[in-house]
């Protein structure tokens, strides 16, 4: 029996990629079984209001840019090809097929743990699927904390968030070392985020 490869898959909409993405990322790659994370970048959900989300290429541009050449880590747009809007399960089953060789394990908060029965075919990827979630203040995993699909890993708890780097810009302030370098010259160099 061929021994699959385990892939974690960080989702998130990276309106900016922070330092808290990347450290919490080298920390569960590191003290789990994975041999890689894929940050997959999310497309605008058509529900939400668009508002401060920039444009899918530039935030995919900046989790390349944040990354580099690590071997741990790889930048994903899969969900950009995938019918909106874009569902966990589909892009779990669309990765699953495409890359037989691996094993996915989606990466999570505490807080969409609380959630999750709410996600689409929520039950289909506990079935298939394990889940790494990781601690988020005042969440502990509701329902689901118990579930044997479910492991939880004792990540450092970061306090940066994409929406405070947005704020922080608009009113004029230094960001620069709440991003990794090259992310942040991007964001820099495009001026983005300013009123």
């Amino acid at each position: 029996m061929t021994i699959k490869t385990k892939i974690g898959l960080f989702f998130g909409s990276f309106n900016p990629v922070h330092i808290g993405h990347t450290a919490l990322a080298n920390y569960i790659v590191n003290q789990t079984d994975l041999a890689q994370i894929w940050f997959v970048v999310s497309p605008h959900n058509p529900l939400k209001e668009k508002k401060t989300l920039l444009a899918d290429h530039h935030r995919f541009e900046m989790v390349l840019r944040a990354i580099g050449d690590s071997h741990l880590f790889k930048a994903s747009n899969i969900e950009f090809k995938l019918s909106k809007p874009s569902y966990t399960i589909d892009t779990l089953t669309y990765l699953s097929e495409k890359y037989p060789q691996h094993l996915f394990v989606p990466i999570i908060g505490a807080d969409s743990l609380e959630t999750f029965h709410k996600w689409k075919n929520y039950q289909q990827i506990l079935e298939h699927y394990e889940l790494y979630v990781y601690p988020r203040p005042a969440y502990d995993g509701g329902g689901f904390k118990q579930h044997e699909k479910v492991k939880w890993i004792d990540a450092p708890q970061i306090e940066i968030s994409s929406s405070m780097i947005r704020q922080s810009i608009e009113k004029g302030l230094n960001v620069e070392f709440f991003m990794p370098r090259p992310a942040y010259e991007y964001l820099f160099e495009m001026n983005f985020y300013k009123k």
